[in-house]
């Protein structure tokens, strides 16, 4: 195998985007993969997969519940569960072949194999038969992401313990789920399976749901995932679990008043988050430091302590989140050919694509307090706005947070239907060091949802108008 400029261990986003901009900028470039298809977590079995099966439930709910209103009468709506994951899969299939695509596109050589360090400057391959091969790279960029985190008393059988992983190929609606931990993961595959038919249990050991985001959201958020059928039981801690007659038994505490009691279910997901993967990565071999998290640590250059071995996404600090990573990738690239890249994490955006959907970028009101700076608040709802009226989707609001001292943007958080692509416009305008008054004095199309982002900034200093 010849020698490579910069070889990426990992073709998750991460991965695969760093790959493609070192090749843009002239690098050969080779990206190691242990799965039998690129595109890693994300395209396999994470946001695509979720976001399919997420679009399909909606519309069968919808079908269910919805349609009467807009005077449309289906006699009898049917699910075909079996058709909606052959759906999926073929989304996954194009997107990472896809890939492949773009890999001899931009002459990137892909290679199928687990991939080990042996030492600063080769990494060694081997492929699902065992066969080895030692690549040489001038620079390695590690890129491999990371895994759910398993329970002691809940180990991973995907068949009744589901990792986010299983919960995405059931080949049936569970009567009753039982999903352990209430953050994004949780919230989303809790969506997909009740508004498939599964009566939803979700335990949280913190006080709050999603205690880190905007509460305002996610206080809308619960209240129509309650409306669902939705059970949420914060402040619990789940302490062991068994079989019992073909079921899951858990048992619980609550860490309120310390009563313990069970509770069962067809299935458990356990989604109590996610870990860095780098076992069998050959760390040691080359010396190269993790802090007390697992996380391999790096400096403003994604150098690890080796400075021609990078890091990037899930396996070093931050947010585990596919653009975090894709920028970070192309900031290595960056960095290889100009001495310089870099990220701006003041605007990386959160999405919980829920139905409505919770998005938000920057600062909370909580987080500016804490860092002890006064803000502004502007807050509008969609319950207000004429395209929201007419589409029938008039749950949530748009809510802008200014820093009082200059209106400049600090913080943009959306509940409702669509919002992820709605926040794009807030983002762009933190990017550009934009004000409240930018945004209020920007023409938005009327009638349209992104009005409410208008609003939301009109009424940063009072000025927007009701209905």
């Amino acid at each position: 195998m010849d020698a490579f400029d910069v070889v990426f261990i990992g073709s998750g986003p991460g991965g695969y985007v760093g790959a493609i901009r070192a090749a843009q900028l002239g690098f050969k470039t080779a990206v190691i993969e242990k799965d039998k298809t690129f595109g890693g977590t994300c395209l396999n079995v994470g946001c695509i997969p979720s976001k399919a099966l997420l679009q399909s439930s909606e519309y069968y709910h919808e079908a269910l519940h919805d349609f009467a209103d807009h005077g449309i009468k289906i006699e009898s709506v049917k699910l075909d569960l079996e058709k909606m994951m052959q759906r999926k899969n073929k989304i996954v299939a194009d997107l990472t072949g896809g890939i492949e695509y773009l890999f001899k596109k931009n002459k990137i050589t892909g290679i199928k194999g687990t991939g080990r360090i042996v030492n600063a400057t080769t990494v060694e391959v081997t492929d699902a038969n065992g066969t080895k091969i030692e690549i040489q790279a001038k620079n390695i960029v590690i890129a491999t992401g990371s895994v759910p985190v398993e329970l002691p008393f809940l180990k991973y059988d995907e068949k009744k313990i589901l990792s986010s992983t299983g919960a995405l190929v059931l080949d049936y609606v569970p009567k009753e789920m039982l999903v352990v931990g209430g953050g994004v993961i949780g919230l989303e595959m809790t969506s997909v399976w009740a508004r498939l038919g599964s009566k939803v249990t979700v335990i949280e050991f913190a006080e709050k749901i999603c205690s880190m985001a905007d509460q305002d959201s996610i206080n809308v958020l619960v209240r129509s995932m309650k409306k669902m059928g939705v059970t949420f039981m914060t402040s619990t801690k789940v302490t062991a679990s068994r079989s019992v007659g073909g079921r899951v038994e858990l048992d619980y505490e609550s860490l309120n008043d310390g009563k313990k009691s069970s509770i069962q279910g067809d299935v458990v997901l356990v989604s109590t988050g996610r870990k860095p993967f780098t076992d069998g990565l050959g760390l040691e071999n080359a010396k190269i430091e993790k802090d007390d998290r697992g996380r391999v640590k790096i400096n403003a250059h994604y150098q690890t302590n080796v400075p021609n071995i990078f890091a990037i996404g899930d396996v070093i600090v931050g947010p585990m989140l596919a653009h975090k990573a894709e920028e970070e990738g192309v900031a290595v690239a960056e960095f290889l050919s100009t001495g310089y890249g870099h990220v701006n994490y003041a605007t990386v955006p959160s999405v919980i694509y829920t139905h409505p959907e919770v998005s938000s970028v920057g600062m909370t009101e909580a987080d500016a307090k804490a860092a002890g700076i006064e803000v502004s608040v502007g807050k509008f709802p969609f319950s207000a706005n004429g395209r929201a009226k007419a589409n029938g989707t008039t749950e949530g609001f748009v809510k802008i947070v200014c820093d009082k001292a200059t209106d400049r943007i600090i913080g943009g958080h959306i509940v409702g239907v669509g919002s992820s692509e709605l926040l794009g416009e807030i983002i762009v305008a933190m990017e550009f060091g934009g004000s409240s008054e930018d945004l209020a004095r920007s023409f938005h199309s009327h009638p349209t949802m992104s009005e409410v982002i208008r609003e939301a900034a009109l009424a940063v200093d009072n000025r927007q108008r009701q209905g």
